[in-house]
């Protein structure tokens, strides 16, 4: 494939997995041998572990959006830099539910093998989101 074609890939996988939950979307996007580098403790880093994720996102936080902020590519790798927004109506991580918006930013790699993807490394600024939710003070 082609470097457009796996930043195109790249981009329905934040609008569809990210932007809309959609765990078809993985089932049809990842690789069988798909591997979750990035995989919270106590997560499978496979495709059924990152399902589990995603549903536990979507379960807390309503009105969810992914904007893709810069995308960039070379070889089999693709670079996003990403927005997630939603709104926090269901217990997250502890957290009951406050009703507070929240924006969360972060980066990952995707690794494309025959127009699927079959690695992710990422980073999210989770600390940023829980201090936004009020679980963790800000700093200061």
């Amino acid at each position: 494939m082609s470097v457009e074609q796996n930043k195109a890939l790249a981009r329905r996988w934040l609008e569809e997995v990210w932007g809309k939950g959609s765990a078809a979307a993985v089932d049809e996007l990842a690789g069988d041998d798909f591997v979750w580098h990035w995989a919270p403790p106590g997560m499978g880093n496979d495709r059924e572990g990152y399902k589990q994720f995603l549903r536990m996102d979507f379960e807390a936080f309503a009105d969810v959006s992914c904007t893709t902020d810069d995308i960039v590519a070379e070889g089999d790798r693709v670079a996003s830099r990403w927005t997630w927004r939603g709104t926090h109506k269901g217990e997250f991580m502890g957290v009951a539910p406050t009703g507070k918006q929240v924006a969360l930013t972060g980066m990952c790699i995707n690794r494309f093998a025959n127009g699927k993807v079959v690695e992710e490394w990422g980073e999210m600024d989770m600390m940023g989101m829980m201090q936004q939710l009020g679980a963790i003070p800000p700093p200061g």
